[in-house]
């Protein structure tokens, strides 16, 4: 690291957020959003009030998935395939992992048709990560990441 002080931060560039504006953010962050650890402890608690949702593939959840979890890849939400969820109760959506945005793309969607969503970041690569069971054909010898 260089040991010359510069007069101009990068980081501070754009100026830090009051922290009323920072819990604001914040809070709205955590409202779309969980991960892996949190669903996983509540699943081991007998929570069930969220449905856990993974949008990837068919082919994919077939081979690994979260036990639980319901198959609804994203490209093919629809009114139609989604008329027998509840709308009364959260979903929780998870893809791949940090680089994948099916999940993301999953929960835009289900948002759009009236349905209370948040996106479990990290994906079944960081629930594997963290010791999530998984099953399917190929179970824990499946890829962590496609």
């Amino acid at each position: 690291m260089s040991t010359t002080k510069s007069r101009f931060s990068l980081v501070l560039e754009t100026p830090v957020a009051s922290p009323e504006e920072a819990q604001r953010h914040f809070l709205a962050k955590l409202s779309v959003e969980t991960d892996a650890s949190d669903v996983r402890l509540d699943l081991q608690r007998g929570q069930d009030s969220f449905l856990l949702i993974d949008a990837r593939g068919a082919q994919d959840f077939e081979e690994c998935h979260i036990p639980g979890s319901i198959s609804l890849p994203y490209r093919k939400i629809t009114a139609e395939s989604t008329a027998h969820l509840s709308k009364e109760k959260p979903l929780v959506v998870y893809c791949w992992s940090p680089g994948c945005n099916a999940a993301t793309k999953a929960t835009a969607r289900l948002s759009a048709l009236g349905f209370g969503v948040k996106e479990m970041i990290g994906g079944i690569e960081y629930w594997r990560r963290e010791g999530g069971e998984v099953e399917g054909t190929l179970g824990d010898q499946a890829p962590l990441i496609r």
